[in-house]
């Protein structure tokens, strides 16, 4: 596709969904509901709040109960069709993440049904976002799946992988793509243009992709842990803004009548005093450093040995959102760096 006929494909899509794409707002970007092409911000940072916030929204009703009765009520999940515009390949990358969670037994309706009624199209990056992003490191700045459409910008022109059959509907028939017939050149295209691109990008990270997880598992003793401990000051903002994190927790407002109410969920943090707190005041991770222990291995160790992968996919924004500046650059070498002199 032409560059210039960037602008009608977007009008195009926006007249089949509702198009959410990266804005700027002040000097960040959010992902926001769009109505004209000139606001979209292509060339962006991540996100304040990942796009999981339309997969798993950060407030969200469950569904209406009646004390007596064993059941709530079949709760009406009402979903709206979205096309998620110019999505980063780290970010697609994450909602594939949370695919996975959502989709263990008991699987998640809420977010099964919110899911196939999002289109999302990516944008791929074509230099790292900034110094905090760890992409390059943790195989997440090429697309591999769980997108509908990807564009990669080919200097003149826009390169297009349909992934899904909605895309297909999307673009089929459609004027303002042209399909050529060597399919190869375009795939050597393609190729040529990410080995450029990966020049582009700087290996922040000490440790290998293959080393990441073995480090994590041998440093639970490690004296980073308090190191960081001592500076965290457990406000959350990590986990608020991580595009994997899916922990809740439940609420249940009663009505006046005292009988019927609604039961909803909202996001929680496990960096949070609180969240770790059982009956009788026992909190077993009361200490900063094991809940920030805790958050690492959530991301480097836990999902590995349940999903083979990591949960971490290098956007940065935990680094970026830290008000006490806890990186997760330098929290991992420092202890890439620990292991080596131990050995």
């Amino acid at each position: 596709m032409e560059k210039k006929n960037l602008p009608q494909f977007v009008e195009a899509v926006k007249k089949r969904r509702r198009l959410i794409a990266p804005v700027k707002k002040e000097n960040q970007f959010v992902f926001a509901p769009v109505e004209n092409f000139a606001d979209i911000s292509l060339d962006y940072k991540p996100t304040i709040l990942p796009p999981k916030k339309y997969f798993f929204p950060q407030h969200e009703k469950l569904g209406d109960f009646l004390t007596g009765e064993a059941m709530m009520k079949d709760p009406t999940i009402e979903v709206e069709p979205l096309a998620l515009f110019a999505v980063h390949t780290c970010d697609i990358e994450a909602i594939e993440c949370l695919d996975i969670v959502f989709h263990e037994f008991p699987p998640d309706p809420y977010f099964r049904k919110r899911k196939k009624f999002i289109l999302i199209i990516g944008y791929e990056c074509m230099k790292p976002c900034d110094e905090h992003a760890t992409c390059i490191t943790m195989d997440t700045y090429n697309p591999k799946a769980g997108y509908d459409i990807m564009i990669t910008d080919a200097g003149d022109k826009y390169i297009i992988h349909v992934n899904s059959e909605e895309g297909h509907e999307l673009i089929e028939g459609n004027p303002l793509f042209r399909k050529k017939e060597d399919q190869g050149a375009i795939r050597g295209e393609l190729l040529r243009l990410r080995e450029e691109k990966v020049k582009r990008f700087n290996v922040a990270l000490e440790a290998k992709y293959g080393e990441l997880n073995r480090i994590f598992r041998d440093s639970r003793d490690s004296k980073v842990w308090e190191d960081i401990g001592k500076k965290c000051l457990s406000c959350g903002n990590c986990t608020a803004v991580c595009p994997t994190c899916y922990c809740f927790d439940i609420f249940d407002d009663t009505n006046l009548d005292l009988k019927s109410g609604e039961r909803s969920r909202m996001w929680d943090s496990c960096q949070l005093d609180e969240f770790a707190t059982v009956a009788g005041g026992e909190n077993f991770r009361k200490e900063r450093s094991s809940r920030q222990r805790h958050r690492y291995y959530r991301k480097f160790v836990y999902p590995v040995k349940k999903h083979n992968k990591f949960f971490c996919v290098g956007c940065g924004r935990c680094t970026r959102a830290c008000m006490a500046q806890i990186s997760l650059i330098e929290t991992a070498n420092a202890l890439t760096r620990e292991r080596k002199n131990a050995k």
